[in-house]
């Protein structure tokens, strides 16, 4: 089980949601003094052009480097251009999602993800990793609803 000192695992996709629950991750870092653990999980999807005729595969250092500049890219629109004043752990994982994140906070003090991210159906409160992950993150969870970080 985690400790109340570990680690503060933030879920990231590149989305608006997870840019503000990133934010509030950082700030809450900040205040605790404790390292944050930025996590994406990406999935290696064939693309079909035509019946039966698969595209090249993406060669997966490509896929992983877009990934992590996808982390990278959500940590600084979080800091909003102002220094991140807490260690940042990188975690690129390729797997589903809610996977990855509850993975990750297995040492973790808090973890934090966004109500719905890329995907998710509209009209429903909660997405399907922040829905898995409330349910069995060995850890406390905040899960931000849409735009609670804007000032």
């Amino acid at each position: 089980m985690a400790t109340d000192n570990g680690c503060i695992v933030v879920g990231v996709d590149g989305s608006d949601e997870s840019v503000e629950a990133c934010a509030w991750a950082l700030g809450e870092a900040h205040l605790r003094k404790v390292a944050l653990r930025v996590v994406h999980a990406w999935q290696y999807l064939p693309v079909i052009a035509e019946p039966l005729a698969a595209l090249p595969p993406m060669p997966v250092e490509e896929l992983v480097a877009s990934a992590h500049k996808v982390a990278e890219h959500t940590v600084e629109r979080a800091a909003d251009g102002e220094p991140v004043g807490v260690e940042v752990e990188y975690r690129i994982v390729e797997g589903p999602a809610a996977a990855a994140v509850l993975d990750a906070a297995q040492d973790a003090g808090l973890l934090v993800v966004g109500s719905r991210g890329r995907g998710g159906f509209k009209g429903l409160l909660l997405g399907s990793v922040s829905q898995q992950v409330v349910h069995h993150a060995p850890c406390p969870v905040v899960v931000l609803p849409r735009h609670a970080h804007r000032d």
